[in-house]
C-alpha cells in the first residue's frame, strides 16, 4: 500500500477509534500514520541518493 493510502487508513482508524473510545484503534491508527511518514521520508532519501548518483555518473563522461 502507499504511504498516502498508509496514512489515509491511520487517519481513519484513528477517528473511528476517538469515536468509539478504543484506544487501541486509535493507537493502531497513529502508528499506520507514523509509518507512512517513516515511508515518504525514506522514498525522499532514496530520490536524492539517485540523484547524486546520476550526477557523478554524468560528470565522468
Amino acid at each position: 500500500m502507499g504511504d498516502r493510502a498508509d496514512e489515509m487508513k491511520g487517519r481513519a482508524k484513528e477517528a473511528l477509534g476517538d469515536l468509539t473510545g478504543d484506544d487501541e484503534l486509535r493507537r493502531e491508527g497513529e502508528l499506520d500514520q507514523g509509518v507512512a511518514g517513516v515511508k515518504r521520508k525514506a522514498g525522499e532519501v532514496a530520490d536524492k541518493v539517485r540523484e547524486k548518483i546520476e550526477d557523478v555518473l554524468h560528470r565522468d563522461r
